[in-house]
């Protein structure tokens, strides 16, 4: 993993000489790679336990007129890599070959477009020093393009810096004031960071205020920073910076989070181009303790609130009906919450002398009868959690989330009312969390049996039964009328 995120942070993403014809108009097909011209595969004090399939070969098709490119495949040679590392068959099902020539097909590629593959998974050498190196050669063609060629300098890194892990949350920060923290990290290897070190800074909902002048900024407002330094750390040495980091909350954000990493490959990312105007940042020595994570975290939360209120409504109908009565929730802010786990949720106790009988909910092409979890026992509380993909197609963050619930009226209770709460854990005004359900039940009407399609068929096969009964009893007396015996004058 320690190789993983080195690689990535200290792989130079430009793109790798090759030769390509231009397609300019001309109608003919040409392809391009954008592989990266040095890349570190590992750290030097991981030898045969560092494995890392990051490496990429990237085939593009130059934008013309010539159509797509046909049946394109990538040889690629890790001869190159004999003694510093060893290469097997990675790829994503696409490649072929057991080392060290690989062989992807990358199929019919469209003019414009572009795909990638991962040739093979390296892996480590023990007893390689820092700085060991080999080419990688590759090669892309196709049966209506000619053929290019690139390489990489592959590279063995130097030691891993450790960070201290977590850093102590930081809890009700303002908006716009500042708070700082102070980078660490131990060079907990055998080797010294012959090149120097690089810190790599990134934040969510915070903003950097401070711009020293060895870091540079992708941007006007800093929402991660590079910095480098010339102090070549010695095995079994830790240092921290000699000045902290300075940050500020950005407006309506409930949470941030600040990341740091450490590397002893100091190669500045492409897209850092702001440098900082302030003075300059250093590193002091400090005591080797505490530092054994690859990163330093710290977590922020504001005082900034997303405020929840119920939405309710009444419970009307008469004995017997079922109704719909809409109930969820109103984000009212000013804050957004992001990531749907911490959405929150609404809890629903229905009123006394009711039964809710289903709520429904639409997700994809299908659905369900329960958007929330039931209770237990009758008269208990229906939890909805608006996160969860039930309330998907209903959600509407900074909105209004609400789905409807089929009540039963099973009868008439005088002055019940149910009652429905809304939770999340960035609401601090308490004050509205709660609202009633109020029931406003009235009796049924005398005929309401009959307005049940059961009882209709009941009814009609008794008037059958009385109509078929009299005329039974008309003939009879017709019969009776024809057999009456004459009376003798």
């Amino acid at each position: 993993m320690t190789a993983l995120v080195t690689a990535l942070v200290a792989a130079v993403m430009t793109v790798a000489p090759a030769e390509a014809v231009a397609a300019d108009g001309s109608g003919e097909v040409a392809l391009r790679l954008e592989a990266p011209a040095t890349f570190v595969m590992y750290n030097a004090e991981e030898g045969a336990g560092a494995s890392n399939s990051e490496f990429v070969v990237p085939v593009a098709v130059e934008a013309s007129d010539g159509g797509p490119a046909r049946r394109v495949r990538v040889v690629v040679d890790a001869s190159g890599l004999a003694g510093v590392a060893r290469a097997v068959k990675g790829g994503y099902g696409n490649c072929t070959g057991g080392g060290p020539v690989f062989t992807c097909v990358y199929g019919d590629l469209q003019n414009g477009d572009g795909e990638s593959n991962a040739p093979f998974t390296l892996h480590g050498v023990d007893g390689v020093e820092p700085g060991a190196s080999g080419t990688v050669t590759y090669t892309a063609s196709a049966d209506n393009a000619p053929s290019v060629t690139g390489t990489t300098r592959m590279t063995v890194g130097g030691p891993a810096l450790h960070g201290p892990g977590a850093h102590p949350g930081v809890s009700g920060l303002r908006t716009g004031k500042p708070a700082a923290v102070t980078p660490g990290f131990a060079n907990n290897s055998r080797f010294p960071a012959a090149l120097g070190v690089a810190l790599k800074v990134d934040v969510e909902g915070l903003a950097l205020a401070t711009r020293y002048s060895n870091c540079y900024y992708p941007g006007p407002l800093p929402a991660s920073a590079w910095c480098v330094f010339p102090t070549k750390a010695a095995a079994g040495t830790a240092y921290r910076t000699s000045a902290p980091l300075v940050y500020t909350a950005l407006p309506q954000k409930l949470t941030g989070s600040l990341v740091y990493t450490w590397s002893s490959a100091p190669q500045k990312p492409a897209d850092y181009t702001v440098r900082g105007t302030g003075a300059a940042l250093t590193l002091v020595g400090t005591a080797v303790k505490g530092f054994e994570s690859g990163d330093g975290t710290l977590g922020v939360t504001t005082t900034v609130q997303a405020d929840y209120r119920p939405v309710t409504a009444t419970v009307r109908g008469r004995v017997g009906d079922t109704v719909k009565v809409r109930l969820g929730v109103r984000d009212l802010g000013p804050g957004r919450i992001l990531g749907d786990e911490s959405l929150g949720r609404f809890e629903v106790v229905p009123p006394e002398g009711t039964t809710v009988t289903s709520i429904p909910f639409t997700f994809e092409d299908g659905g369900g009868k329960w958007a929330c979890e039931r209770p237990g026992t009758p008269g208990g509380t229906f939890v909805c959690e608006i996160g969860g993909d039930r309330f998907l197609e209903a959600r509407h963050e900074g909105g209004t989330t609400s789905l409807d619930f089929h009540v039963r009226i099973d009868r008439q209770v005088p002055g019940a009312r149910g009652t429905i709460r809304t939770y999340n854990p960035y609401d601090r005004t308490p004050g509205n969390d709660v609202a009633a359900i109020p029931l406003e039940a009235s009796p049924a009407l005398p005929y309401r049996p009959l307005r049940e399609p059961g009882t209709w068929v009941a009814v009609g096969a008794g008037v059958l039964a009385v109509v078929a009964a009299v005329t039974v009893y008309r003939r009879r007396r017709r019969a009776a009328k024809g057999r009456r015996p004459a009376v003798s004058s």
